[in-house]
């Protein structure tokens, strides 16, 4: 008797469909997003302009898919990082020696959701909802992180690591990544730092 299979396999995304968003995240990080056109996207995408209208029927969906898929790859990498560390002191040090890390890196332009943000200043746009909503999770994943540590306000230390995390990207890409890098883990250092003294203080 042959088994039925109770689970839904969700289908593979076609081959040419995940080829040209791949190069569309490589050209509107490396490029800008308005400054590549669709024939240099379906050029470098080596597929007909039948296939690209087919699987995204316009450059504006392929940016916002483009967004979203930013968004679910820091989603997973920030999910590893739980899974991999052993408590929330060692999760928030790995993230921020993974934003160093990208700071370093040669290939580094920012980060793409700053960038997309100043390409779109309409805020009621579809990509400036995409943006705000994964920052909104953004600065939620660092509030969870500092009060499993013991910070005495979160929300408030998440907040101000948002803000030297963007002024670190954004620096490093404009100016000395260097001065950026080390402004920016001086402030982590002592965000971690007053969640120590408030629980040392609290058990004391």
């Amino acid at each position: 008797m042959t088994a039925i299979t109770t689970t839904l396999e969700m289908p593979r995304p076609a081959a040419a469909k995940v080829r040209i968003l791949e190069t569309a995240t490589e050209l509107f990080y490396r490029v800008g997003i308005h400054a590549v056109g669709v024939d240099r996207l379906i050029g470098e995408s080596a597929v007909t302009k039948a296939t690209f209208y087919k699987h995204f029927g316009s450059k504006d969906r392929l940016i916002l898919d483009y967004i979203t898929a930013q968004h679910v790859r820091t989603r997973e990498h920030l999910d590893e990082l739980v899974h991999t560390t052993r408590d929330a002191e060692q999760t928030l040090n790995a993230l921020v020696s993974a934003i160093l890390a990208d700071i370093a890196s040669p290939t580094f332009r920012g980060c793409p959701f700053i960038n997309a943000a100043s390409e779109f200043p309409d805020e009621l746009d579809p990509v400036r909802g995409v943006i705000s909503r994964h920052r909104d999770w953004y600065t939620g994943f660092l509030a969870g992180l500092l009060q499993n540590l013991g910070h005495p306000m979160p929300g408030d230390a998440a907040d101000e690591l948002m803000l030297a995390r963007d002024g670190a990207m954004s620096g490093a890409y404009a100016g000395d990544p260097i001065a950026a890098s080390a402004a920016f883990a001086r402030v982590a250092e002592r965000v971690v730092l007053d969640a120590t003294a408030a629980k040392v203080e609290h058990t004391a």
